[in-house]
């Protein structure tokens, strides 16, 4: 028995975890091949998980679009903007991905086995928008917001009750303060498919590295690189 047959005689506990029931198994299936996977197997493999993950980035930002559409009608879009993109940033679908306890059966190459990669965020995150993309295809967007909802809505009032901060803006005002110039952003690496970059960022002071982060797009990693050099700074916790 190869590696996709075993993770097909093994669907019914993931979709106990998932708790929703495909259709399609396939489908299923298909959101564990990570592309290290296919890499390796490429002889009787077809396809890899990232054009379901593409998808699910889209369905997500749908469903948490409309979301806070409905649930903050004062707010203006630029802050709905932001905060989708807080919600939606790749540190967020992994740890939401961890509370489902399935990322054990993501199929990976050998080396990002030997790496521990079912422990890697970007690995995670890309499992999470994979489901969402199957389960949307499986069952259509109400499928894809029953999914969401049914596990994750107490985590994202949670989420909404924190004020959002701008890390961005925290720090230029602290680095203007004590060293009279602001700070600027650096692209360190950028990493992954076209559709799913992943952009390690420093935060610089007089060409000084005060602070690194990562995200999916640029914004989203000065944001972190920005947050890690007030914590090196000492001025957050």
């Amino acid at each position: 028995m190869n590696s996709i047959e075993e993770l097909l005689a093994r669907t019914s506990i993931i979709e106990d975890k998932l708790n929703y029931s495909f259709l399609n198994k396939h489908l299923l299936v298909l959101a564990f091949v990570h592309r290290s996977f296919f890499n390796e197997h490429r002889d009787w493999i077809e396809q890899h998980n990232e054009r379901l993950e593409f998808l699910g980035d889209s369905v997500l930002g749908l469903v948490i679009s409309k979301y806070l559409y409905v649930n903050l009608p004062a707010e203006p879009e630029g802050y709905l903007s932001h905060l989708r993109s807080h919600i939606v940033e790749a540190s967020s679908c992994a740890q939401l991905l961890g509370r489902l306890e399935i990322a054990q059966y993501v199929l990976l190459g050998k080396g990002e086995r030997m790496n521990d990669g079912r422990g890697r965020e970007t690995i995670l995150a890309d499992l999470f928008e994979a489901l969402i993309g199957a389960i949307y295809l499986d069952g259509g967007i109400d499928a894809a917001e029953r999914f969401f909802f049914s596990h994750f809505s107490e985590a994202l009032k949670e989420h909404l009750k924190k004020p959002l901060r701008n890390w961005k803006a925290e720090l230029q005002d602290y680095s203007q303060k004590k060293y009279q110039k602001p700070p600027f952003y650096k692209i360190l690496k950028e990493s992954g498919p076209d559709h799913s970059k992943v952009f390690q960022v420093a935060a610089c002071v007089d060409e000084i590295n005060i602070g690194e982060g990562s995200g999916s797009s640029k914004k989203e990693a000065e944001q972190a690189a920005a947050e890690d050099a007030l914590k090196k700074l000492g001025v957050i916790q």
